[in-house]
């Protein structure tokens, strides 16, 4: 899940730093405001990449997705970028999930299989 997740944040990096280009254009924001709003937003994507396994990860990236949809009332276009980067952000945490277990039921068998490999008879020396 971490790196479908983690996958899904640095691609919301960039785009958030885009929509700050284009925030900038608005003479109603002012520069300084559009960059602060922007680079804590940035620095949230790349912190929360680390804190993904962690308590509460996954749902500070939730946190993140609804500023995401909602700076679309400043930049009109993050409606539908928000909007995907939430469905993305789903289907990373959901097939994520699934992959982690598939993962660990092949772990599993694998020690499964060498355990009953070493309790089993030893080959003959020749």
């Amino acid at each position: 899940m971490r790196t479908l997740c983690a996958s899904t944040l640095i691609g919301e990096f960039f785009v958030i730093g885009f929509a700050g280009l284009v925030a900038m254009k608005d003479d109603s924001l002012s520069t300084s405001t559009v960059w602060w709003v922007c680079g804590v937003a940035m620095l949230l994507t790349v912190l929360l990449c680390g804190m993904l396994t962690r308590p509460g990860g996954v749902q500070l990236g939730w946190a993140l997705q609804i500023g995401l949809v909602a700076s679309g009332f400043f930049v009109p276009t993050m409606f539908f970028l928000g909007a995907v980067f939430a469905v993305l952000w789903w289907a990373s945490c959901h097939y994520g999930a699934k992959i982690d277990e598939v993962k660990a039921r092949w772990a599993a068998q694998a020690e499964a299989a060498e355990a009953a490999g070493a309790a089993g008879p030893e080959p003959e020396a020749s």
